[in-house]
């Protein structure tokens, strides 16, 4: 068997799903665009097509291990991405497969709740919208969306991780139908094995997440944490995870901190109200903040240009050639401990910079290299959005 390939045991065994006959395994460089990354191949630089439009920045990291697929034809691409290495185990991003996934679990009563139903029909039209399936159940048909989740934390995992207006048109469409009595249910398969709970991406598309809070009691949500083998088999069931909805309710507001990105190309020398002119060298800026109500006003002022200054980082901003923000909702204030935690993986701060109401020594906080490449970048947006949540979910909560 050729180098980096994994072989194709167990290709036709009914109750061992395999996707792909065989795969490579490359090592990611870099993403150009959404749909396209550079991966090292056999000691050469190669573009690989990607079938996943999330912004995936917690898996798609430098030096990380990917799984590519051989395509057959004449495409643009001889490769497709359909999974990566994440803490040892393999997470699938070719979104495609899941209504293979779910279809599947389903012929193999897999689905809680579902365990007896047929398909009746794939791509099944309603309205304006076709969704994936439609099943039958005990006389009763259901119509049937499936979704694709990679974006966890330990036991914690969240959908979507880039705004879907697609999405959350589902939902609503599929409540409306309820009205007339027939019944709509969404599966996420959720592709880590060590998942809990299941929570919408409330910082990423608050719509969504207040799509699935409206719609709760009209649709079924099904969240399925399944498990890969490093074949890229899935033979295990797959295991039922919580929706808090509690938790959800209580953090799925539009009040929280956030953390602006800057970019700077060239050395600036600007001044910044009472603090003076600041030598801001040439780099990446993270600036935390908060707004205890209307954080996307809050954000959306940031990320305009403006010709009367308020804040410190009001001065910034009109000099950073480019500009971008991250919305942390949250019920709890988190402003400091950001700025704490920046401050511990940052190359420089700016002293007094936005801190004018807190004990905090400055934040704003420099690096040399791109945040979005910064492993421990990354980690900490993650805790911030989606790990510290961990202690708040053990807790014992009424069923009620």
């Amino acid at each position: 068997m050729p180098p980096g390939q994994q072989d194709a045991r167990h290709a036709h065994d009914p109750k061992r799903l395999r996707l792909f006959e065989t795969t490579a395994t490359a090592t990611f460089l870099h993403r150009p665009n959404r749909f396209v990354v550079t991966c090292l191949l056999d000691g050469r630089a190669l573009p690989a097509y990607l079938p996943n439009p999330g912004r995936l920045r917690e898996l798609l990291l430098p030096g990380r291990k990917l799984y590519l697929a051989k395509n057959n034809g004449t495409g643009a691409f001889t490769h497709t991405v359909v999974a990566v290495e994440r803490d040892g185990r393999p997470v699938m991003l070719h979104t495609h497969m899941a209504n293979r996934v779910a279809e599947w679990l389903l012929r193999n009563g897999a689905v809680p709740g579902c365990e007896d139903a047929i398909i009746v029909r794939r791509e099944a039209p309603a309205g304006r919208s076709r969704f994936d399936f439609l099943i039958e159940q005990g006389g009763a048909r259901c119509f049937m969306e499936v979704k694709s989740c990679t974006l966890f934390e330990g036991p914690t995992a969240m959908f979507p991780d880039a705004v879907t207006s697609r999405g959350r048109r589902h939902l609503l469409e599929l409540a409306d139908m309820s009205k007339n009595g027939m019944a709509g249910k969404v599966i996420i398969i959720i592709n880590s094995p060590g998942v809990r709970w299941f929570l919408p991406d409330y910082h990423t598309d608050p719509a969504f997440a207040d799509a699935m809070l409206s719609t709760r009691g009209k649709i079924g949500f099904t969240p399925l944490a399944v498990d890969w083998n490093d074949d890229l088999t899935m033979s295990s069931p797959p295991r039922m995870v919580t929706i808090p909805w509690d938790v959800v309710e209580r953090e799925a507001r539009d009040s929280g901190s956030y953390i602006l990105l800057l970019r700077f190309d060239t050395d600036h020398r600007i001044t910044v109200g009472r603090l003076g002119t600041v030598f801001f060298p040439a780099g990446y800026y993270c600036y935390a903040g908060s707004a205890k109500q209307g954080l996307s006003k809050r954000i959306a002022r940031h990320l305009r240009k403006r010709k009367n200054h308020h804040w410190h980082i009001d001065y910034l901003r009109n000099e950073a050639d480019q500009v971008s923000a991250l919305p942390i909702r949250s019920s709890d204030r988190l402003e400091c401990n950001i700025a704490a935690s920046l401050d511990q993986i940052a190359d420089w701060s700016v002293p007094g910079f936005g801190c004018s109401d807190c004990s905090c020594d400055s934040h704003l906080f420099g690096m040399l290299n791109d945040p979005w490449i910064n492993e421990e970048f990354i980690d900490l947006l993650q805790y911030f959005r989606i790990g510290r949540l961990r202690t708040r979910l053990e807790r014992p909560r009424s069923p009620f």
